[in-house]
């Protein structure tokens, strides 16, 4: 799926709104199935770390961590929607909720292939 280059994405209540620089376009969507993502059921796509600009609202993010203390989860501390996480297996980038995208439904992106996060390198 080709997208603008720079697409505009918020939480459910619009109190944080992010950019994200896609140039590629949404690349490689997934799903991961470890104890967090499992519970969310986000569809996720990566950016590198200067290509995920928080422009509104960044009191309003409220940071996540689990197991290895290294990735780090944001929430929207009004709505409660994850917007976006520093990865854990590629640290260089953030890992981003595709439903976060304006004009993008998660649902009309056919099959999505689910990664193995139960059983993560780092976790070995």
């Amino acid at each position: 799926m080709r997208l603008d280059p720079v697409h505009k994405a918020s939480c459910h209540c619009g109190a944080v709104k992010f950019d994200v620089l896609l140039p590629n376009g949404l690349d490689n969507p997934r799903r991961c199935d470890c104890s967090m993502c499992r519970r969310r059921g986000a569809i996720v796509a990566s950016a590198p770390l200067g290509g995920l600009r928080v422009v509104e609202g960044q009191e309003y993010l409220s940071m996540y961590q689990f197991n290895t203390m290294t990735a780090k989860h944001f929430f929207c501390s009004r709505c409660g929607i994850y917007t976006h996480h520093q990865r854990r297996s590629y640290p260089e980038e953030f890992g981003f909720n595709v439903a976060c995208l304006e004009g993008i439904n998660p649902f009309e992106l056919g099959e999505v292939p689910t990664y193995d996060g139960i059983n993560h390198p780092s976790d070995r």
